[in-house]
């Protein structure tokens, strides 16, 4: 009877550590292989405007730019020519400060296959159109959709495309300053829109200053201009190229590219490290009339219009 007690004890305390391995090999090898974060070349947030200074012609023809661009075969040679060769992308539109839609959560990109059904999924999204601009809501959203990514990377890129400056919810530099210090770089197309929205709200005739001063920041740091809505297909190329290979507007690649398949995962750290000291820093490139020029000029004119 003992020495069956004894047997029944060994063999329940080996079942104990023979699941107890089991336990620590499945957390060690099974979900850890499974949650491993794949490493990609840049992470890209695309940010549109929809608010009320667009109409619905006018976001479709941002729509279709983003959805052109993406299918362009240079295009597609910059996503898969980068050092791992895959990057990762998602997609939405923002308004007023608590207004954004994600369209398109985080999405590999790692073959032609891959690109074109990210496209061709853009291009069946609907369509809206909303109301107040407020790019510090749109900045302030990027920030957790970063912080949640599946993908690791050196590049963290926020782009934000509009035709206004920030009118609604909170200052603009705060939102940008707290995106730069989670290395979150911001660039911009500015739209030079050249009419008053449907109430009548005038255009900013100095946006893309506007967007130099107060919105773009970290390293690489730019803006690419589209003079008008029917220029926006073109800008967002020359920008998304800029974005994945460094190509310069004029079709170039900038003297500080250092070709990414031969810098390794270490190089390209050391790189944005150089990068980042090489870029002008937040209010060394000052907008004149100040960043809340668009708060200011909002509340003047519905002022007026509810004066008269």
């Amino acid at each position: 009877m003992v020495g069956g007690r004894v047997r029944s004890q060994y063999v329940g305390w080996r079942q104990a550590l023979t699941l107890s391995g089991a336990v620590l090999l499945g957390l060690c090898f099974g979900p850890g292989v499974a949650q491993e974060r794949k490493e990609v070349d840049l992470s890209l947030a695309l940010a549109i405007d929809i608010s009320g200074s667009i109409d619905p012609d006018e976001a479709e023809l941002q729509r279709q730019g983003y959805v052109k661009a993406f299918t362009d075969p240079q295009i597609k040679k910059a996503i898969l020519g980068g050092y791992s060769g895959r990057i990762a992308v998602s997609y939405y539109e923002w308004s007023d400060a608590w207004r954004q839609q994600l369209l398109i959560d985080w999405t590999l990109l790692d073959s032609d296959a891959a690109i074109e059904a990210f496209a061709d999924k853009l291009s069946k999204m609907p369509i809206t159109v909303l109301t107040r601009t407020s790019i510090s809501g749109a900045i302030r959203y990027a920030i957790p959709l970063f912080e949640r990514s599946p993908y690791t990377t050196e590049r963290k890129v926020l782009d934000i495309s509009g035709d206004g400056a920030n009118n609604d919810g909170g200052l603009i530099t705060l939102a940008r300053d707290e995106a730069l210090s989670r290395r979150i770089t911001i660039n911009g197309l500015p739209i030079m829109n050249g009419r008053p929205n449907k109430y009548g709200f005038p255009p900013d005739p100095d946006l893309d200053l506007y967007y130099e001063g107060c919105v773009i920041g970290g390293p690489r740091s730019f803006i690419v201009v589209a003079k008008s809505f029917a220029e926006f297909q073109d800008s967002v190329r020359k920008k998304l190229l800029q974005e994945i290979a460094n190509i310069d507007p004029d079709g170039n690649r900038q003297a500080s590219d250092v070709p990414r398949r031969r810098l390794g995962v270490t190089g390209e750290r050391q790189l944005a490290q150089a990068l980042e000291g090489s870029m002008p820093a937040p209010g060394k490139r000052p907008y004149d009339l100040g960043c809340d020029i668009g708060e200011r000029r909002s509340r003047e004119f519905w002022q007026r219009r509810f004066q008269q």
